[in-house]
């Protein structure tokens, strides 16, 4: 079976038969993408897995490897740290981000496969396509769509699927 393959460009994600009002990071999209820098790296990358908030939405249906979110789950941000952009059981001693968020923005989290084959410290970390805050703010380098196109869009995702972020 084929999966769809998404684009983003211009406040939109694409993907065929669909499409989404989208944001990107608040320092837009860039081709040499840095730890902190608030864009999100150009290019073509893998839709590696999924993870999804058991207490505020039914198991979604996705091909892609799928997890519940503990409250214990976050993901490493300090580029000196050996598990720099991977996911890590909190408390954690080296900076990171939490993924159990009261803000609903990490409800459904797919991780998209930026700088994890090999890692490279101080590229960028914790790149994921997730649930837009109400107002659409931009994000700190992610892609962001409504958490009601999101959802269904995950049974569309599968192995082989990628996103396509382009400036």
């Amino acid at each position: 079976m084929t999966y769809a393959d998404l684009v983003y460009g211009h406040g939109t994600l694409a993907w065929p038969g669909g499409s989404a009002r989208a944001v990107c990071g608040k320092a837009g999209v860039t081709r040499d993408k840095r730890e902190g820098d608030q864009a999100s790296p150009a290019g073509t990358f893998p839709l590696v897995r999924a993870f999804y908030r058991p207490d505020r939405l039914a198991v979604p249906t996705t091909a892609l490897p799928l997890a519940a979110l503990e409250p214990s789950d976050g993901w490493v941000d300090a580029p000196d740290d050996a598990n720099y952009n991977r996911l890590v059981t909190l408390p954690y001693p080296a900076g990171h981000e939490e993924l159990w968020r009261a803000d609903g923005l990490y409800d459904v989290i797919v991780v998209i496969g930026y700088n994890t084959d090999p890692v490279m410290p101080g590229k960028g970390s914790a790149i994921f396509l997730h649930c837009a805050s109400p107002d659409f703010a931009g994000t700190a380098g992610c892609i962001a769509i409504a958490r009601d196109a999101l959802v269904p869009l995950l049974g569309l995702l599968g192995p082989g699927s990628t996103i396509t972020i382009a400036r």
